[in-house]
């Protein structure tokens, strides 16, 4: 089958081309910033029954309105953010609708970079100027932000227990789910029919787990990036890419020649990773997302439900936000 091997292609060019462009204008470094400790993901650690059955659960916001912008709590972590002038959030730039440069603008873009942007604009009164997109891949999630080195992470990352015993968590903000992507005329129609092909996933993901659980027989593949499998893929070194559905929309997008298949082999919910030591933070963002799932006077539609029209709607159909979990002391 031919293969559109530029748009993939193009796409990595671009990571790197745009990022020489004006600090102001685009507000994201030019590279995905490394890190000493992320090129190799400690070993999981191992959840009792009891926490799995409460892995959902955050930190409840603050009872009452959240602190007006530029008023933050004296000695508060957003106090902190304040006095610096900025939020730092870790981010993709290739996940086409969650995170993903504008190739016109230079700017990234998508669902993800809405929920930073609420919560730069709840500390600053306005993300303009205030929020420093970092872009990181997978590995670099969990490290980045118990080096802290960013405040916050919005990279489609599912919360599970494992991850809470090293950073914490936000209440969930989206319920994704995990498929595959394959060649369009390929008759498989489920993972167990792929027994023996090389399937992508991104390296430190929920995906790669979840990709050789369910079908030991796939020989699995790492990139660092999405559009590192999407290469892979359209390079015919891989057979197929397994991930979150919001991204392998996103990847089927790029590609006519690729489909997703409807089995979905598990639930992925998403959210905000902060560090472990920030319960105020996790607080106050959680609070942030309440603001933002609610209709707020003069509006027809809530902010969330806004931004997930602008960037998910299309192509995932119609969805609600989720119902946040606390609970956690």
């Amino acid at each position: 089958m031919k293969k559109l091997i530029p748009l993939a292609a193009t796409t990595a060019l671009l990571l790197t081309a745009c990022g020489n462009a004006n600090y102001a204008a685009t507000e994201i470094p030019a590279r995905p910033q490394a890190s000493a400790t992320s090129a190799a993901p400690a070993a999981p650690a191992t959840c009792t029954k009891e926490e799995k059955a409460t892995e959902l659960q955050s930190y409840a916001p603050p009872e009452g309105p959240l602190p007006a912008p530029g008023q933050m709590p004296a000695g508060s972590t957003m106090a902190d953010i304040s006095k610096r002038g900025r939020l730092i959030a870790g981010v993709s730039a290739d996940s086409l609708h969650l995170g993903a440069r504008n190739p016109l603008t230079g700017a990234i873009e998508g669902f993800d970079i809405d929920m930073v942007k609420a919560v730069a604009t709840a500390i600053f009164g306005t993300w303009v100027g205030h929020l420093e997109l970092r872009v990181i891949s997978s590995p670099q999630r969990i490290p980045l932000l118990e080096e802290g080195k960013v405040d916050i992470v919005a990279r489609n990352m599912t919360i599970n227990c494992e991850r809470w015993k090293r950073i914490a968590f936000s209440a969930e903000y989206y319920r994704s789910g995990q498929k595959t992507l394959v060649q369009r005329d390929s008759t498989a129609t489920s993972l167990t029919q792929l027994s023996g092909k090389t399937i992508c996933a991104p390296a430190g993901s929920t995906s790669l787990d979840n990709l050789k659980k369910a079908n030991p027989q796939i020989k699995a593949v790492t990139a660092d990036t999405d559009t590192g499998c999407l290469v892979l893929f359209q390079q015919g070194k891989a057979d197929g890419i397994s991930g979150d559905d919001t991204v392998l929309a996103g990847d089927a997008a790029q590609d006519p020649y690729a489909k997703v298949l409807d089995e979905r082999i598990s639930d992925e919910p998403y959210g905000l990773g902060i560090n472990k030591g920030q319960k105020d933070f996790v607080q106050f963002v959680n609070g942030v997302l309440e603001q933002m799932k609610q209709v707020q006077p003069g509006q027809k539609q809530s902010d969330w439900m806004a931004s997930y029209n602008k960037w998910l709607g299309q192509d995932l159909g119609k969805a609600v936000a989720p119902t946040p979990q606390y609970g956690r002391q």
